[in-house]
């Protein structure tokens, strides 16, 4: 068994950002998605004909480990079948947009019969679906090229519905035809507003976008088919438990260990073309000086004189397996400048990464003014995940990667510069290892419990901070919002149970109060000699419990002072997940007080901020962005007249060059945080808390 994992969400989003996310974006992530799902391994121009022998053992492996150790203990039986099939079907064709109604009458007639063939290890049923969606994508890119040589008339009033739940799949092709007419003039009302067409036809663009989406669909292999297929079935007992590809399972060890080898650049693909989006600083891309964002790659060779090999439209987690390698050698692009020009050949070596952006960062700011004048110091900690180099660990426990490390030499920092309070800011931290969870809480408390966890059966066990001392024993503010998941959660939760320091953010947490474990299938199916790499199980074995007995689950850890947010009202909640487990409580543990935070303080700090607040400009004008976002929100269906749809997008326009700067510095590797408004009144609560703190001990003393 792998070390414990409170892993939340597969995506973060930046901080300073994600308290005015959602105006702009909401006009398009409401839309229909061109990328029905994300393709995890390698393979070209698959034939799926039928599964492999491997996946039969990949298989058997899987349903033995759910059935025997999910902390639901839900039968594989027609329920599970049934949620099953909905999940597959919404991985691949999430907007009705491909099948037909035939299709889906026709896939339902197994719906109570996939969990008898998955005890007999069959996933023919996947090959299936997913070869007549094949066939349904080719037609609609013959419809799409059709309909794209017709005019379309934008002066109609007509809409196109967004809300899923009040789509149906096309009965007839006419229907068909109608449904895609209105999603292909949606497309061009978008491109409207493009400006990266620099003059190319948007009918043309949008040809190639599709012909290109048709593609990659037909690269994905058995493997690829297998992860999608048996991840709907295990996320059917909750949205947490999935199984890892070979190739997937690679990336997660990655993320958690914040290094790899290669060129130091994240990539993105767009409209078939695989595009730089950013440089890691410090990766060998940076460094060599010869690559720029936005610039295209269009071929991959290996070493000195290897070949070069087209990527045009080569699927991205394809292309970045042939652009990783070992460090020390060499990879040469094909690639096409940003501002266009010939396609030039550029060498690199490959280098080991350090994924610092991933990694703990501090900053210390100097604010208001003590009694005898000299500024407070505010030591402010960005911590993005709870992250360990689990290979490292198992090689040398004495010297790996960790987030608890690296936070307490930020700690150790803070004390020799004579810093006043320290900010934690987890407001993008959607969660990590669990034992991070419980040694980092353990850096601002005394030895006592940390987290409680029970398993299938229902014994709890105790999880506690056993280091003596704490590396920071004064003032403590923790930053949250509705993205602070799982392993945050666990921290922030003893952090308000010990009345240890003040929570301040979003009305609550992200809700994630399952706990993970990844098991290896090789090693859980051939435990002697040298097992096969048949991928993992991200497995959701137990439910964790704060130390006062509640679960985070669906209720996550609320905040003692809360500000506006548009987060507060975005469905992205455990609670809005499918099949999400349920709230319960267990009996408390034992465990002081530091009485660092009581309810007449927080009263105190609340109408504090709330003055300061009613007299902010920027806070007005959130407030009415929020008002904005929950009245778009309700909108099911986006209008297709020109006119109403400019308008409308016109009326989110006003903030999406502010979004794009937020966007900007939240990437920005120069800056822990963004000092904005929102941060700044953080500021504001912070200083209050540190004079309350001062007054109150004043108080206490006469």
């Amino acid at each position: 068994m792998r070390p414990l994992s409170a892993n939340a969400m597969s995506a973060t989003v930046a901080s300073g950002w994600i308290h005015r996310t959602g105006l702009t974006g909401l006009l398009s992530a409401a839309l229909v998605s061109l990328t029905m799902f994300s393709s995890a391994a390698c393979g070209a121009d698959a034939v799926l004909n039928a599964p492999r022998p491997a996946d039969r053992q990949v298989t058997r492996a899987v349903m033995s480990l759910v059935g025997r150790k999910h902390l639901s203990k839900h039968d594989l039986d027609d329920e599970i079948s049934q949620r099953g099939l909905e999940q597959f079907l919404k991985k691949l064709d999430g907007m009705k947009l491909y099948f037909y109604q035939s299709d889906i009458d026709e896939f339902n007639k197994r719906r109570n019969e996939l969990d008898d063939m998955l005890r007999s290890n069959d996933v023919s049923f996947a090959y299936t679906v997913y070869n007549t969606l094949l066939k349904r994508i080719d037609e609609k890119v013959a419809l799409v090229n059709e309909l794209l040589t017709e005019d379309f008339d934008f002066s109609v009033d007509e809409t196109l519905v967004t809300d899923p739940a009040k789509l149906t799949y096309a009965k007839t092709p006419a229907e068909a035809k109608d449904r895609w007419r209105k999603r292909l003039k949606y497309d061009l009302l978008v491109l409207k507003g493009d400006t990266s067409l620099k003059g190319e036809d948007p009918k043309a663009r949008l040809k190639r976008r599709y012909a290109s989406f048709a593609r990659r669909m037909h690269q994905i292999d058995s493997e690829d088919l297998l992860e999608m297929y048996l991840t709907s079935i295990t996320t059917s007992y909750d949205p947490h438990t999935t199984f890892m590809s070979k190739n997937t399972l690679d990336n997660f060890r990655i993320q958690m260990g914040l290094n790899l080898d290669g060129i130091g650049a994240q990539l993105q693909e767009i409209d078939g073309a695989t595009v730089l989006n950013k440089l890691i600083p410090g990766g060998a891309a940076e460094k060599s000086g010869l690559l720029k964002v936005e610039d295209k790659i269009v071929s991959v060779g290996q070493g000195e004189t290897g070949e070069m090999v087209d990527v045009v439209d080569m699927r991205l987690n394809d292309v970045v397996d042939k652009i990783r390698g070992k460090a020390g050698t060499v990879v040469r692009l094909g690639v096409v400048p940003s501002g266009g020009g010939e396609m030039k050949i550029v060498k690199i070596v490959r280098a080991k990464i350090e994924l610092k952006d991933s990694e703990a960062r501090g900053v210390i700011f100097e604010e208001g003014k003590k009694q005898d004048g000299s500024p407070f110091k505010v030591g402010v900690i960005d911590l993005p995940s709870f992250y360990m180099d689990m290979e490292g660990a198992r090689a040398n426990p004495n010297d790996f990667k960790s987030s608890t490390r690296d936070v307490k030499k930020l700690l150790d920092d803070f004390t020799a510069k004579g810093v006043d309070v320290v900010m934690l800011d987890l407001r993008r931290n959607g969660g990590g290892s669990l034992t991070e969870a419980i040694n980092l809480t353990g850096l601002f408390i005394d030895v006592g419990p940390v987290v409680q966890v029970k398993d299938p059966n229902g014994r709890v066990q105790q999880y506690d901070d056993q280091e003596p001392g704490m590396s920071w024993k004064g003032p403590l503010v923790v930053l949250t919002s509705k993205f602070s998941a799982s392993a945050s959660e666990i921290l922030a939760g003893a952090i308000q149970d010990y009345h240890r320091g003040l929570i301040i953010g979003d009305s609550t947490t992200h809700g994630k109060g399952t706990v993970q474990s990844l098991l290896d299938l090789g090693e859980e199916m051939f435990p002697v000699g040298n097992p096969p790499n048949m991928g993992a199980l991200k497995l959701t074995m137990q439910q964790f419990y704060r130390p006062n007995g509640e679960s985070t689950q669906r209720r996550g850890v609320l905040a003692d002072v809360m500000l506006p947010s548009i987060t507060d009202h975005m469905d992205v909640s455990e609670g809005d997940l499918d099949h999400a487990m349920a709230f319960d409580k267990i009996p408390t543990s034992k465990f002081g007080s530091y009485d660092q935070v009581t309810p007449a303080l927080i009263n105190r700090l609340k109408e504090a901020s709330a003055a300061r607040r009613e007299n902010s400009e920027d806070f007005k004008k959130l407030l009415r962005n929020i008002d904005k976002y929950v009245d778009q929100k309700t909108k099911k269906e986006i209008p297709l007249n020109e006119a109403k749809f400019l308008a409308r997008r016109a009326e989110l326009d006003s903030e999406k060059e502010e979004e794009k700067t937020f966007e900007q510095q939240a990437n920005s590797s120069d800056q822990v945080v963004d000092k904005d408004f929102y941060f700044n009144e953080c500021i504001g609560i912070t200083l209050d808390y540190l004079r309350s703190l001062g007054k109150d001990k004043v108080a206490a003393r006469q």
